[in-house]
């Protein structure tokens, strides 16, 4: 059976367009939410059922960290506050060694910085509650995308629910669905389409901590029924691979562990549920008291892949556009693939609205401003995966952290660590990356002439004394 669903009728003027969002997720509904408020008729399909009727089926449930740049992306729309009243504020890292012994490591010098810890299910929710407000919104669920007619433009469904083939015309398609985008799949067929994909020999399982009041035998706690300090992500670093944890309104932390698929500490090396509590007895011993349903969870949860994808150019004419992991997924260890998706909804929508009926022109914009930025926090994803791993519980490493910090306090608007540059401002990720690297070679100069200086003043202290 072939049929058609979703063609919206004309618009009133060039200025305003059809557009089909391909993916519901956060990205997806995001940008439905943006467009709708600029008058634009949206129609927003997912594989998915209504997650609003059904729950989430099959996704991840890593929390995620928001900072600056989606804050930003959500203020544009009015959301802001409405998901900060669900998110929990983290103002350092709490690391745990071996032995129990817990460091704090403030993210900024600034007491009111802070990561938000989200919910990703909820937050999905809530923009797609924003997004069905619109008179000029439709969503459709359970349609599965098969290919896209890149001239017409139109995209080919399939209806999951009752097995029939549907059309949807637009005058633009956006993909939002995802690192496996099958709009990127039509795209990646046209000549001189650049895309390559990496998998991390790291892979992720997720665990919970309980509520304190859940914990058998638990002494008590001094954090308003948290079993751990709720206003820290919390991180087991053990030198190529780890754990983390943070915290959710229930009461309850996620944890996540970030081991390699093989080897002595990887997920192979526990073959049956009597391994389970020996291996996080040797490695996360001040956790496993606080874990009690440990083995069910370990057993019960997937192991799941960390990819990146890279991918030139977004868009296809004035007809196609990729945003968030369709274009640029990125492993988590920067907390930016949800903020980088939402800053690029806050961009596309700011070069729409400038250079509308100009679609092309704003397409090209926002792919030959964005390409850089997503490469350069690529790389920058990757670099805070080492440094979480192995070097936050050095003390190399927090004599640093401290003399950025202090550098950062004298002189806030001369120096600022790439940390604060990437998560607490809207600085384009590229120009931090650069920003900071100049600070880098600017700190190493100083120190090598202060070392000088020492050195003609004890040479000079010698011959005088001489």
């Amino acid at each position: 059976m072939i049929g058609r669903a979703g063609t919206l009728p004309g618009m009133a003027d060039e200025s305003t367009r059809r557009i089909a969002i391909v993916g519901a997720g956060l990205a997806g509904s995001l940008m439905a939410v943006s467009l709708a408020q600029m008058g634009h008729a949206v129609t927003v399909y997912e594989r998915r059922p209504d997650p609003r009727e059904h729950g989430f089926q099959g996704g991840r449930s890593i929390n995620l960290a928001l900072s600056t740049r989606g804050i930003t992306a959500l203020e544009r729309v009015g959301l802001a506050e409405t998901v900060l009243d669900q998110a929990i504020p983290m103002r350092g890292r709490m690391v745990h060694k071996v032995d129990g012994e817990l460091t704090y490591q403030p993210y900024s010098s600034n007491a009111d910085d802070a990561i938000n810890s989200v919910d990703r299910g909820r937050l999905n929710l809530t923009l797609l509650d924003a997004a069905d407000q619109f008179d000029n919104v439709a969503l459709r669920f359970g349609h599965r995308c098969l290919n896209v007619d890149l001239d017409r433009p139109a995209v080919a469904f399939e209806n999951v629910e009752n097995e029939s083939f549907v059309e949807a015309e637009a005058d633009l398609i956006i993909g939002a669905d995802g690192a496996f985008s099958a709009v990127r799949r039509r795209l990646q067929l046209l000549d001189r389409f650049n895309y390559s994909q990496h998998y991390l020999e790291h892979g992720y399982k997720e665990l919970t901590i309980p509520p304190a009041d859940e914990i058998p035998g638990f002494a008590g706690s001094d954090h308003d029924g948290y079993a751990l300090d709720p206003n820290a992500l919390h991180i087991w670093p053990r030198g190529g691979f780890m754990m983390i944890a943070l915290p959710n309104q229930d009461r309850s932390f996620t944890c996540t562990c970030f081991w390699p698929y093989r080897g002595p500490t990887g997920f192979d090396s526990i073959e049956t549920r009597e391994q389970i509590v020996p291996f996080f007895e040797r490695h996360f011993p001040d956790a496993v008291p606080l874990m009690p349903t440990l083995e069910a969870d370990y057993q019960a949860n997937p192991t799941s892949s960390l990819v990146t994808v890279r991918c030139f150019p977004w868009h296809y004419e004035d007809k196609v556009v990729l945003i968030g992991d369709a274009a640029h997924a990125i492993v988590p260890f920067y907390g930016q693939g949800m903020n980088a998706a939402f800053e690029d909804c806050r961009i596309l929508s700011e070069y729409i609205d400038e250079l509308a009926p100009n679609w092309h022109g704003a397409l090209e914009t926002f792919t030959m401003h964005r390409k850089s930025n997503a490469d350069a926090i690529a790389d920058l994803a990757m670099d805070n995966f080492i440094e979480m791993r192995d070097k936050v519980g050095s003390k190399t490493f927090l004599l640093r952290k401290k003399v950025d910090q202090a550098l950062h306090r004298i002189m806030p608007k001369t120096f600022t660590p790439l940390y604060n540059l990437i998560t607490f401002t809207n600085t384009p990720y590229h120009e931090a990356r650069q920003r900071a690297a100049a600070q880098d070679r600017l700190i190493i100069s100083a120190g090598i002439a202060l070392l000088v200086i020492i050195l003609i003043a004890w040479l000079l202290l010698g011959f005088w004394l001489g």
